[in-house]
């Protein structure tokens, strides 16, 4: 991104950069999704991945809104959450089992609070600017992010936590 001349701007790097992120957290998503043991752990990855789809293509659509080319711009925080993903997860990560999908959990909560606060900041922006449309598409899909962690929080709560500390006896 040049040196933002006005808040359009920043809104529109932002939503580039959320559909960067976007991008990064889906493709990690495939990658260990098949690594959950848990069946309902294992079905909110993959509906994750179509939740992705759907808000890339809200971005798409508000890039293209404000007449901006309609391209991505690379997110080096959500890198940064993937390689950590990737590390705690794939690489030194116990094989599978309930242990694996405790790190699961926890990772993908990290990259959902990201989405979270760059959903939340993108619908702000849109307010500010008059944009009500753009606003509330914003808004729905920073509450469907959030319904996403709360069902996480929920799930490694009453199953998944519990099943690894009967793991460790």
């Amino acid at each position: 991104m040049s040196t933002p001349e006005d808040l359009k701007d920043i809104y529109t790097d932002e939503l580039k950069d959320l559909w960067s992120a976007n991008d990064q957290m889906k493709r990690l998503l495939k990658k260990i999704s098949t690594k959950a043991s848990d069946p309902q752990l294992k079905e909110m990855l993959t509906k994750s991945q179509e939740g992705i789809d759907k808000h890339t293509d809200v971005l798409k659509e508000l890039i293209a809104g404000q007449d901006e080319k309609v391209s991505k711009e690379h997110c080096k925080g959500m890198e940064g959450l993937v390689t950590e993903a990737t590390k705690h997860v794939v690489e030194e990560g116990p094989e599978k089992g309930p242990l694996l999908d405790v790190i699961i959990i926890a990772q993908y909560q990290r990259m959902t609070h990201y989405g979270i606060a760059g959903f939340g900041t993108a619908a702000a922006y849109a307010k500010a600017l008059g944009l009500k449309d753009d606003n509330k598409k914003l808004r729905d899909a920073t509450k469907e992010i959030y319904g996403g962690d709360e069902y996480m929080t929920k799930l490694a709560e009453t199953a998944v936590n519990l099943h690894a500390e009967a793991a460790g006896d």
